[in-house]
């Protein structure tokens, strides 16, 4: 489908990858899941890809071993990487940190000075994206559960990332950073922010393979990057039938 539609030069896989290995029964059939993970693509995707860790792909939830499962399974060169392509720059982060409970949307300490040297070598005329599965920003996340119930709007810090406001600062020293991409919540939303623009690009699973979620239908995010560092996007919608 995303081959036919958007005849695309890269895929971005945004995390969660397999369906869950990260509680006792997926991290159990594990192998399976990525079994099938690795058929799929290796028979049908044609086109380079890249993706980040997602919090259902850490294995038992476990900070370190848990990490060492994705690199290894999906062929990583580390759990946060980046690379250069058609001008750009693409930094791939990390987003899941240990937490209470389970987990939260954080960089640790080596992965953000890590960071900020990326953007401190890479040069202002070469425009980067940044792919994290958990949101650095975003607005969807106020209605991902009945998070004003208290009579105040209150945002978990698994649902977007806790430490945005340093991430945010680092970004307004580095003005080559354009877009962030991101996936997590299965809703589709756009923020502008201080020169940056973060997209939330919904899921393909949906409402996690039972349909829509709330009014965002199963899909994927096409973006089409520009040498001047403009962008354009799109959210496409994928139309495969659930099963009983």
């Amino acid at each position: 489908h995303v081959q036919s539609r958007a005849k695309p030069d890269l895929c971005l896989f945004g995390g969660d990858n397999v369906m869950n290995v990260d509680g006792e029964k997926g991290a159990a059939r594990a192998k399976v899941q990525l079994d099938v993970w690795k058929q799929v693509v290796g028979k049908e995707l044609s086109v380079p890809s890249r993706l980040a860790i997602g919090n259902h792909d850490v294995l038992a939830n476990k900070p370190d071993s848990g990490k060492r499962w994705p690199c290894d399974a999906f062929e990583l060169p580390a759990r946060h990487y980046s690379f250069e392509q058609a001008g750009w720059k693409f930094i791939v982060l990390d987003s899941t940190a240990p937490g209470e409970p389970g987990y939260k949307g954080r960089l640790d300490e080596d992965q953000f000075g890590w960071l900020q040297d990326q953007l401190a070598n890479t040069p202002a005329s070469t425009p980067t994206l940044i792919l994290s599965h958990i949101p650095i920003l975003c607005a969807c996340a106020f209605f991902d559960g009945d998070n004003e119930k208290s009579g105040d709007w209150t945002i978990p810090g698994a649902w977007v990332h806790i430490d945005a406001r340093r991430i945010k600062d680092l970004f307004r020293k580095h003005p080559q950073v354009k877009l962030a991409l991101s996936g997590h919540i299965h809703l589709v939303d756009r923020v502008d922010y201080l020169g940056v623009t973060y997209l939330c690009n919904g899921a393909v699973s949906g409402g996690w393979w039972k349909g829509p979620n709330q009014e965002c239908e199963n899909g994927y995010g096409v973006v089409d990057l520009f040498a001047d560092g403009s962008f354009a996007s799109r959210y496409v919608t994928y139309p495969w039938q659930a099963r009983e």
